[in-house]
């Protein structure tokens, strides 16, 4: 998990990075979607931990992500 987690958050700064370096808009849904799941796969990893509250929590923040980049994407 930690090195999906590594993965994943070096996936969001470089898709981040690129559309603050080229002032464009086209890649967010896609970087929100990574970034949704890798809040998902920190909340498992929370509740592997057994730390109910925080991994309860971030799953559902990672769904709001989700719901948001999905729909982002469906728009355009």
């Amino acid at each position: 998990m930690k090195i999906v987690r590594i993965i994943l958050a070096i996936v969001v700064v470089v898709l981040s990075g690129y559309g603050l370096k080229t002032q464009t808009l086209e890649l967010l849904p896609y970087c929100m979607f990574f970034l949704g799941i890798l809040i998902l796969v920190i909340g498992l990893e929370e509740l592997q931990k057994d730390r109910k509250v925080w991994g309860y929590m971030n799953i559902a923040i990672s769904l709001f992500i989700f719901f948001t980049s999905i729909q982002d994407i469906l728009m355009n």
